[in-house]
């Protein structure tokens, strides 16, 4: 009966229009307070306690940190470089963003944030270099969701502290995954390029352009190379490593390059601040939900069912991946996050999925979660920058999700990817 009335009310709170991460938390707190008698002060006691970790310092910081980075036009300028010698080869202006991508995701950890970065110098210059402009907007919706699966990563810090697994090895899981997809991306575009005739080719290397762009480019792009190379190495810890990151942004913005002042950089730590709280408000709807789900044994009555069934993990992780991408044309990946993973974690563990693979192949189906419609944010980005129609966006993006769905495949099949750096 109890678990009639969540689907309800939370049915209920969707309808409204409330967040999901908001409606989720008041559909916990409502049933914990009134049908399992918990005192409010109890609940405010685990909400708030789920905050209380050192590990999450680490999100305002990241969080700041890729915000000061797009500011200070960080991508634009290692995708300006790369494209100086990658030019003379057909599709190299493209290949060039995917890579600034790259990069530009081992400085933020959120999708929508490496779209937002990316977007606008691609608009601007990939359609004079022979690319259409609806292709120009597509690779960037794409690329930017390597912005949630390369570290630091939003999505897996989120994970980890719901889940209580160690943010660290999330990390580290997440670079050979973000490495293959980014490959597989720059074979398609390449291909695509050919096969279209995309793009100007030009007949060598620019090489003074790279020794001048790169000249100017190079303490940005040593960025994400002490970031993750940091965290690799165990030299500094994600908390750490995000305060360094919020450090050396600022320096580059302030000093290096003199792309904000002091006054933008307080916008910009107000602007981190508001975004950090959503991020809160989900973990803490999470959490509420798990310890609700414990109350209700919905996750017990699901372990259950599968011990009966006796699918195995392939059986699983078929079923997992399939709940996942539906959900993913109905909520973006925060929602589904916290919808989710309080009810999949266990039972991966239950049938001797590894919860660090498990947690790669999560974050997977949420990256091509921000690219399917109608809720897929990065086409809401890149139609707005690039001021084409979503239906074009939308059009453009579908030759890709066959890469996507070949990458999912991949982390699936072989974990030893996710957990080799280990």
């Amino acid at each position: 009966m109890s678990s009639a009335v969540a689907l309800g009310l939370l049915l209920l709170f969707l309808a409204i229009g409330q967040d999901v991460a908001v409606a989720v938390g008041l559909v916990a707190v409502i049933l914990l307070f009134f049908s399992f008698d918990i005192p409010s002060v109890v609940l405010a006691q685990v909400a708030f306690g789920s905050l209380d970790s050192y590990a999450l310092v680490a999100i305002p910081l990241f969080v700041l940190a890729g915000n000061l980075a797009t500011r200070g036009d960080i991508a634009g300028m290692i995708f300006s470089t790369l494209a100086s010698v990658l030019r003379c080869v057909r599709g190299g202006m493209a290949v060039s963003l995917l890579v600034a991508t790259i990069f530009f995701s081992a400085m933020n950890g959120s999708s929508v944030a490496c779209t937002v970065a990316m977007g606008p110098a691609a608009i601007r210059m990939l359609p004079g270099e022979g690319y259409p402009k609806s292709f120009a907007a597509a690779l960037v919706a794409v690329a930017g969701t390597l912005g949630i699966m390369i570290p630091p990563s939003l999505a897996f810090i989120v994970i980890g502290a719901m889940m209580e697994l160690p943010i660290l090895d999330l990390f580290i899981a997440g670079i050979l995954p973000g490495l293959m997809e980014g490959a597989l991306l720059i074979i398609a575009v390449i291909y695509m390029s050919r096969r279209h005739g995309y793009g100007v080719k030009t007949d060598r290397p620019d090489w003074q352009a790279f020794r001048r762009d790169g000249t100017r480019a190079a303490p940005a792009m040593l960025m994400p190379l002490l970031i993750i190379g940091g965290l690799y190495l165990g030299i500094m810890t994600p908390t750490e490593i995000s305060a360094f990151a919020v450090a050396y942004a600022a320096v580059l913005g302030l000093l290096v390059y003199r792309t904000f002042g002091l006054r933008s950089g307080f916008g910009i730590a107000k602007e981190s601040l508001l975004q950090t709280m959503l991020v809160f408000m989900i973990i803490m709807s999470g959490t509420l939900l798990s310890v609700l789900l414990v109350r209700l044994g919905v996750t017990e009555d699901i372990i259950a069912i599968f011990r009966q069934l006796d699918i195995g993990p392939i059986g699983f992780l078929i079923l997992a991946n399939l709940i996942l991408l539906l959900l993913g044309t109905v909520f973006e990946g925060a929602s589904i996050t916290v919808l989710a993973a309080p009810i999949m974690f266990p039972i991966a563990t239950e049938v001797g999925i590894n919860p660090i693979h498990f947690a790669v192949i999560f974050v997977a189906c949420c990256e091509i979660a921000t690219l399917t419609p109608p809720v897929g944010m990065n086409l809401f980005v890149m139609a707005r920058v690039s001021r084409l129609g979503l239906d074009a966006v939308n059009k453009a993006v579908m030759p890709f999700f066959f890469v996507r769905f070949v990458g999912l495949l991949i982390i699936n099949a072989f974990p030893w990817l996710s957990l080799a750096l280990i």
